[in-house]
């Protein structure tokens, strides 16, 4: 992979953990809470977010030859679960593939750093499959600390959108953030079908 192909992946990555679209559910979940307790919530889901994926940079692979799953299939798969994503974030609608009502819910009484907001809303299966695909197209150490490097860049605007929601809010409006929402949507449609197609073709290879 080289430097293209990582800033492609990046922001695909954040596309799919689109932390502005997850801006009016973290106001929602912290709006009755103290400023200083909803800077560290933004810290621990992003934080969250950073360790969940980075375990499934490095177990990834361990899980799929776990359950004899081969990458092309995984390629396959992950890019539907995408599309999918995609079209919903192209209507501006959330997807309960991300998180359901009742969850959300639920956290309105409970901690919600970890669940709801950092899994499965931030790091969901789009992005825990997405990571693994990627992380194994090039078996290297070299390619996993870029990776690594990827994800860090991703938890870390994660943060900063967490951390100025409100103002994010303000500045965007409900309108802007259904524009972003849309803009990250059509990105990680192209990424789906990038992945569905490579997965195709390396499975016709194979047969």
């Amino acid at each position: 992979m080289e430097s293209t192909d990582y800033l492609k992946v990046f922001l695909g990555l954040v596309s799919i953990v689109n932390p502005i679209g997850a801006v009016p559910v973290y106001l929602e979940l912290t709006q009755e809470r103290p400023p200083a307790e909803r800077r560290a919530i933004a810290l621990h889901t992003s934080a969250a977010v950073l360790i969940i994926l980075w375990v499934a940079l490095l177990g990834g692979e361990h899980v799929l030859e776990f359950f004899g799953i081969g990458l092309p299939s995984f390629r396959c798969a992950g890019g539907i679960l995408l599309m999918l994503m995609a079209v919903s974030m192209l209507r501006a609608e959330p997807t309960p593939i991300r998180h359901t009502a009742q969850e959300v819910e639920t956290s309105l009484r409970q901690p919600v750093a970890v669940v709801p907001l950092a899994m499965p809303m931030l790091s969901g299966p789009g992005a825990i499959s997405t990571v693994i695909v990627y992380a194994h197209s090039n078996r290297s150490w070299e390619q996993t600390g870029y990776m690594a490097a990827v994800i860090a860049g991703a938890a870390l605007v994660t943060y900063a959108v967490l951390r100025f929601a409100p103002f994010f809010e303000r500045l965007l409006g409900q309108t802007g953030m259904n524009v972003v929402t849309r803009v990250m949507g059509l990105i990680l449609a192209a990424i789906a079908v990038e992945l569905i197609a490579g997965g195709a073709t390396q499975l016709l290879r194979a047969s």
